[in-house]
């Protein structure tokens, strides 16, 4: 039964891992157009990405818009987290409804809802509308996966602190906070994410000045198909492989620093 669980395993990533064959070759061809395999070798296209004002101004907003995003959403979310999770108050089964019905409309009723709404606000075409936009979507998972360590949290921990005499603003920076910690980053990291890899809305609301990375890959993709979108694909893989190695990659060499064989 082990055995076959670990071909099963083997099978789904190498499932999904197999469009990076094709992607990260392509990154380096020198095909006019998306070709697998590639004619030939170069770094042509990377040279374009990064020269290209085109490209790298929808990068630079699309890092912007993310970041803005994470910290209204986690500003929104955690007061709101400890509200339905650690209270009982009269309407709190509609507020976390509220809270989860991003999720469960489609993004394209959304983003016509948020077009029509944010034209009356002029809104449309603004990098704070599509901020407030991913923040409405951000809201359910940072939601969901913070929620998930309050309710596991030991509130007997807090309550000893208070009956040693700390005030409730030292319990919640020296005992409740670094405790969340793990679940605010991944909160916070889920809510960037969302923002960064969402595409309707921006398609609706983004205008040039606010066109994000994924627009401008869709709009490249549906006018000329451009290989500069399989560098960009690349990248993006090459930073979320640097992230989960980097934690791994630190703790080897503390323990090389300390002398400690890693085990």
């Amino acid at each position: 039964m082990n055995t076959l669980m670990r071909w099963i395993g083997i099978a789904v990533v190498i499932f999904i891992a197999a469009p990076l064959v094709i992607v990260v070759p392509m990154s380096f061809s020198t095909a006019a157009s998306l070709q697998f395999p590639p004619p030939g070798y170069s770094w042509g296209y990377y040279q374009q990405f990064f020269s290209d004002p085109s490209w790298l101004r929808p990068a630079w907003n699309s890092i912007y818009i993310a970041t803005m995003n994470t910290l209204l959403t986690m500003a929104l979310v955690v007061p709101a987290t400890f509200a339905l999770v650690r209270h009982k108050f009269w309407g709190k089964s509609f507020a976390n409804l509220m809270m989860m019905m991003p999720m469960a409309v489609p993004h394209i009723v959304m983003a016509v809802g948020y077009y029509s709404y944010f034209g009356e606000l002029k809104l449309v075409h603004s990098k704070l509308g599509v901020i407030l936009a991913h923040t409405c979507l951000s809201v359910p998972i940072t939601f969901l996966v913070l929620s998930a360590n309050l309710k596991g949290f030991d509130l007997t921990l807090e309550r000893a602190a208070r009956s040693l005499g700390a005030t409730p603003g030292q319990v919640f920076r020296h005992i409740t906070l670094p405790i969340l910690k793990p679940g605010l980053a991944i909160s916070a990291l889920f809510a960037f994410i969302q923002s960064f890899d969402e595409t309707v809305v921006a398609i609706f609301i983004s205008g040039r000045d606010a066109e994000t990375l994924p627009r401008k890959m869709f709009d490249s993709i549906r006018e000329e198909a451009d290989p500069v979108i399989a560098v960009i694909s690349t990248l993006l893989f090459a930073v979320v492989f640097a992230g989960l190695i980097a934690p791994s990659l630190i703790k080897g060499l503390r323990r090389m620093a300390k002398g400690t064989p890693s085990k």
